[in-house]
This record gives C-alpha cells, sequence and structure tokens, in this order.
C-alpha cells in the first residue's frame, strides 16, 4: 500500500483523539440509556433478543465504565463485579463495530483492572467469545478453558488473570 502523508496525519489523528478519551462511569438516566443500549446492540440484538435482556439484576453492584466520544456517542463500555473479596469478573464487554481495534477496549479493560485491584481483587475472571480470544491473550489473560455455548451458537472461553 502506498502510505501518503494524509494516511500518516489521519493515524496521528486518530492517535491523538485516543490519547484524550477517557474512561467514565455513568451517572445520569440519559448516561445509562446510551450504556445499556450499545450492551443490547452488540451484544443482545444480533442474536434477536430484545431490549431489556442486556440488563441483570446485580446492575447496582457493578462497576459500570464507558468510553464516550466528543459528542457524547458511546463507542465502548464494559462492567466490573467482585464475586469475591478477591475475585472480580469483567462482564459484558463490547466496542462500537466502527470502532474496533482502535484501542478503546484496551482502554476500558485496563481501567477496569485498576478498579478491581483498588477493591482488592487478587485476579479476573471472564467469559470471552471465541472471536475475542486473540484481543484477551494480548491483554495478558490465560485461556483456561472452553466453558459454555451461549444460545446454542456462541462458544465462551474462561480466561484469567493474576493482578
Amino acid at each position: 500500500m502506498f502510505i501518503t502523508k494524509w494516511h500518516i496525519a489521519k493515524k496521528l489523528a486518530l492517535s491523538f483523539n485516543l490519547f484524550f478519551m477517557k474512561v467514565t462511569e455513568p451517572q445520569t438516566l440519559e448516561e445509562f440509556e446510551q450504556y445499556y443500549r450499545l450492551r443490547w446492540e452488540i451484544l443482545r440484538k444480533p442474536w434477536g433478543w430484545e431490549r431489556g435482556s442486556e440488563i441483570t439484576d446485580d446492575e447496582n453492584k457493578c462497576v459500570h465504565a464507558m468510553i464516550c466520544d466528543e459528542n457524547k456517542n458511546t463507542l465502548a463500555v464494559c462492567r466490573l463485579q467482585m464475586n469475591s473479596d478477591e475475585v472480580a469478573q469483567i462482564r459484558f464487554m463490547c466496542v462500537r463495530d466502527d470502532m474496533q481495534g482502535k484501542g478503546l477496549g484496551k482502554i476500558i479493560i485496563r481501567y477496569l483492572e485498576n478498579k478491581a485491584k483498588e477493591k482488592g481483587a487478587k485476579k479476573i475472571i471472564l467469559q470471552a467469545r471465541e472471536n475475542a480470544l486473540e484481543f484477551y491473550k494480548k491483554m495478558d489473560y490465560s485461556i483456561v478453558e472452553k466453558s459454555y455455548l451461549m444460545w446454542n451458537k456462541i462458544q465462551h472461553y474462561l480466561a484469567v488473570k493474576k493482578l
């Protein structure tokens, strides 16, 4: 591929924008609406699940994280729950399709890993979809075992990382 000054400038601009993106925890009803909407659109809607299926009974006990752009469009979301004093779990990780591969997943995972450490966790577990295994390996998670087949369609794997 022929690389031009335009390509270099575009890549630098993207890197600059990602550098200034920050993770926030939703606070308002509008922010939670946007947070849950992305979770549904990426993780539930493609398999025919209705709105509301992306919410579980323990949401109020978890740390919710999101990344938005300068126009307040939600780009990535994820959730951290404490399964015990020493074990945290990352759940509902998703990045908007057009933003995948740009480093947002890495930013939001690192944020939640730090939150888990603050809460005293010694390790984090997660259930990775098969298409996300390479991402989690790059984030230093060890794939432990094939765990379950969600909706008879989506293979998941248990992954662990010591903090």
